[in-house]
């Protein structure tokens, strides 16, 4: 006959352990001292102490780091309990020395599944714990690689090899594309899973990432074979307008697609392209959702010689500032008239006015610039000077004097 302060056979809790660890697939470390405990608390009649509560919170967070979901644990845990229920009476009296009447298996039932709920507590708050830490640590990760990779500040051998870890394979080539509404869209892990989740979808198991940036919702994809004009990163990003448009909870949104080029820097060359479209879309109001860095090469030639284009803005607009009410429905008026293939009518409509007022502004431009609309010799001039009006936000800018 055992003394009471004996602790049963560790046989009885390995093989228990073993059985629930077989029927699960788990490892049966992840049982490691709660059975044991049980058997005390039983046996004792008493609650989990502070080390066995802890220990239970460890065994959770090292299931959660080993990949086990917590539904697959506490079933894991149940069928151990399970399990040693049916021996516990007889272990119990052993270790008393003394048989039980109903009054002490009723009580050792109670001191039993009140320890099982509090292990599942501490267990499942110690899995929990831990996942928030994965999750914590991943968005770290993710945040450092996402912006070494788009300032080009890492060496590239190491984004190829932290890229791997993310499924991005930078040796091939790559499309991005940049999504932003009025409002900055923050770095939220929910957003960005859930627009991988329905890219991976559409594009099967194709290399991708979505991330925040600078208030954008930032999208690369590796370029799949045969491309049309538009090609993957239309696509997406027409998916992503509208996801950031609902996490930022604003209607109007607008994405920039860069071109696909090949490697790491390939990914920050066509990162830049995707923004600097989307700048320009902006700068200029186009009525365009998605727009394309390709669409966008007029623009970034005429931006490349800023003081040329403020030179010819300046000459060929300048003289409107002299108008009264200021040049801007001058500018607005060419603009509209250029943009309905020159038809006066339509630009009326455009700009909600008579055709008589918009002819009346087309006349004024001529007699306060010199140069007519109408006439086909002055409206390369003056298109390009409208155009670079809008990319320089003049007249609210100043025209730079360089």
């Amino acid at each position: 006959m055992r003394r009471a302060q004996e602790t049963p056979p560790s046989g009885v809790v390995a093989e228990v352990a073993g059985a629930a660890a077989r029927e699960h697939g788990l490892p049966g470390a992840l049982l490691d001292g709660y059975l044991t405990a049980l058997v005390e608390v039983a046996v004792h009649d008493r609650r989990l102490t502070r080390a066995e509560t802890r220990h239970c919170r460890d065994l959770g967070a090292r299931a959660a780091e080993q990949g086990v979901p917590l539904p697959a644990l506490v079933d894991l845990y149940m069928t151990a309990s399970r399990r040693l229920w049916p021996r516990l009476p007889r272990l119990v009296a052993d270790a008393r020395g003394r048989s039980l009447g109903s009054t002490g298996l009723v009580a050792v039932g109670e001191a039993v599944w009140q320890g099982a709920d509090t292990a599942l507590a501490a267990l499942a708050a110690g899995h929990e714990e831990a996942q928030r830490e994965v999750v914590r640590r991943e968005e770290a990760f993710r945040r450092e690689f996402v912006d070494d990779l788009l300032t080009g500040r890492s060496d590239v051998g190491s984004l190829v090899e932290r890229a791997e870890r993310l499924g991005l394979a930078l040796t091939g080539s790559h499309t991005v594309t940049v999504a932003a509404t009025d409002r900055p869209a923050d770095s939220g892990m929910h957003l960005t899973k859930w627009l991988e989740d329905e890219a991976r979808m559409r594009f099967g198991g194709r290399g991708l990432l979505v991330a925040a940036k600078d208030g954008r919702l930032v999208s690369v994809i590796s370029s799949g074979p045969a491309q049309g004009r538009d090609g993957d990163g239309h696509a997406l990003a027409e998916a992503a307008g509208p996801a950031v448009a609902r996490l930022t909870r604003r209607p109007r949104w607008r994405a920039g697609v860069g071109r696909s080029h090949p490697g790491p820097r390939g990914v920050l060359r066509s990162y830049r392209e995707a923004v600097e479209a989307l700048e320009v879309a902006e700068r200029l109001d186009l009525p365009d959702r998605v727009v394309h860095a390709r669409d966008m090469l007029v623009y970034r030639v005429l931006l490349r010689d800023e003081a040329a284009i403020s030179d010819l803005v300046g000459t060929v607009l300048g003289p409107l500032s002299d108008a009264r009410g200021g040049p801007e429905a001058l500018v607005a008026t060419v603009e509209a008239y250029f943009a309905d293939g020159r038809n006066a009518a339509s630009a009326a409509r455009r700009l909600h006015l008579s055709v008589r007022a918009v002819t009346y502004r087309l006349q004024r431009v001529r007699e306060l610039t010199g140069y007519d609309p109408a006439d086909p010799a002055d409206q390369l001039p003056l298109m390009v000077a409208v155009t670079g009006a809008r990319l320089l936000d003049w007249p609210a800018t100043a025209l730079s004097t360089v």
